[in-house]
């Protein structure tokens, strides 16, 4: 089971900072998609400061913008799916 965010709050630079029920915590780099389609709302102010966890754990801004907690937990951890999901392995080999 893919460890759920537990806290997030928005750090200067279009950062963010995670933690998540299996201990792991630390920033996260989002600049790469700010004002790229529709983050391009993260420019104007307050969007990005208004970051929260939603009811299943989505990293959100609003009801309209969210991200997937488990491309974050990966971005974070810099793990692989494969090293989640071991059955993946096989499906690549």
């Amino acid at each position: 089971m893919i460890p759920r965010p537990t806290h997030v709050r928005a750090l200067p630079n279009f950062r963010i900072w995670l933690e998540y029920d299996d201990g792991s915590r630390g920033e996260v780099d989002l600049s790469d998609l700010a004002a790229r389609g529709v983050f391009e709302a993260w420019t104007r102010p307050g969007v990005f400061e208004s970051v929260h966890l939603g009811a299943r754990g989505a990293i959100e801004w609003g009801a309209e913008l969210d991200l997937c907690p488990d491309a974050m937990y990966l971005r974070l951890t810099q793990k692989k799916p494969e090293d989640l999901f071991p059955s993946l392995k096989s499906v690549h080999a």
